[in-house]
């Protein structure tokens, strides 16, 4: 999966209105119908502003980790990764997405994929590599299809 980046610009504000209760994904709820606070998303995504970038997701590599082409991602730099992270590697002069995985021994590093058509990738001495980001967020655009005219 490739990335296009982007800088987090958190120099405008742009307060939105959220609902002032959960809301359910079953039955809704009559108390539901009317906002009563407001959200930054730039305040609510980015923890760490000035290592903060947004990237444009490419390809279909991790689409099993919920990650599909053309999502927004959120990659904070000054997160230090973890096992299990999916993060933006820099291996061999190419940016990837692609989920950590250390072995038990801990003497090897792994990038997989989340999608079986693609191979996990070994990190060896001979490769050029470091991990640049860790993913926070995930943002999806829900497709909204046309209606069908009736006749």
């Amino acid at each position: 999966m490739k990335l296009i980046f982007y800088s987090a610009d958190l120099s405008t504000k742009l307060d939105l209105p959220i609902a002032g209760e959960a809301i359910r994904a079953g039955f809704p709820s009559p108390a539901q119908d009317y906002m009563t606070d407001s959200i930054d998303l730039n305040r609510e995504l980015v923890l760490h502003p000035a290592t903060t970038f947004y990237a444009r997701a490419v390809g279909d590599s991790m689409t099993g980790f919920g990650i599909s082409d053309g999502d927004l991602l959120v990659i904070d730099k000054s997160i230090e990764p973890m096992d299990g992270d999916i993060v933006v590697a820099f291996i061999d002069g190419e940016f990837t997405l692609k989920r950590i995985e250390k072995e038990e021994n801990g003497n090897c590093l792994w990038l997989i994929p989340g999608n079986e058509e693609y191979p996990p990738i070994k990190i060896t001495e001979e490769n050029d590599f470091i991990i640049w980001g860790v993913l926070t967020y995930n943002i999806k655009k829900q497709l909204i299809r046309s209606r069908r005219k009736r006749d």
